[in-house]
């Protein structure tokens, strides 16, 4: 138990450190772009759910790999927080709630949207891609997902995970997540789940940049960057 403990401890006693402490002292205010996202994504599932609403929301926040990729690209930002119609609601809310909250204190809030959205975008963008090049091919897709309505936020979770975990030294589990959504794949083979590789790839690319340029401002200083403080 205390190997199990000390595992623990070493792989999210960071992470857990710097979220506990605004949650102690400001609770909800500590998140106010999270419980906003939680907000906007329930009151887009009420709209869109009324006979007057459905078609209202796919016009500002659908997005389907034939429209047209101006029309695509003008949607994604709203598309985040549009719940997949083939998926519970509170399972959109509850990912919103814990990644971006996780997110937001740890990141901020301007880099925990960036974040999100790159990795939106990467699913959004990958679906024109596979379809493009068809389903024979392993990285492909049948050419009826063009028609899929494709919103949610799983994508931007997957990435907030994968780049939280990363720079907070929860190594194991953003592998975790990475490996979880290869299985979907290889299970699956279903258009969200090769839009989450997309989002991982975008996302790897980002530590990527984020390391050189910290190896590049330490070369420049002399002082190691210890990491962490980034939220703002």
């Amino acid at each position: 138990m205390n190997t199990l403990a000390r595992w623990a401890r070493a792989e999210w006693g960071l992470l857990y450190v710097t979220v506990r402490e605004p949650l102690v002292k400001r609770r909800w205010r500590a998140v106010p772009m999270t419980l906003g996202a939680v907000a906007l994504t329930a009151a887009i599932q009420l709209v869109q759910n009324q006979s007057w609403g459905y078609r209202f929301v796919q016009e500002v926040g659908g997005v389907r790999a034939e429209d047209p990729l101006w029309l695509a690209l003008l949607r994604t930002p709203v598309s985040l927080f549009v719940p997949a119609p083939d998926l519970p609601v509170w399972g959109a809310l509850a990912q919103i709630l814990f990644v971006f909250g996780v997110a937001e204190i740890c990141l901020g809030q301007w880099r925990t949207l960036v974040i999100a959205y790159t990795a939106t975008l990467a699913g959004t963008l990958y679906a024109r891609l596979g379809i493009w090049l068809g389903f024979d091919n392993p990285f492909g897709l049948p050419s009826s997902d063009a028609l899929v309505v494709d919103t949610g936020p799983s994508a931007a979770v997957v990435g907030l995970a994968v780049f939280v975990g990363w720079r907070y030294g929860a190594h194991v589990t953003a592998g975790a997540v990475a490996a979880a959504m290869v299985v979907e794949v290889m299970l699956k083979g279903n258009l969200a789940g090769k839009e989450h590789l997309a989002a991982i790839v975008a996302v790897v690319a980002l530590i990527g940049l984020s390391a050189l340029r910290r190896r590049h401002r330490r070369s420049r200083t002399g002082v190691g960057s210890g990491f962490p403080p980034i939220q703002s």
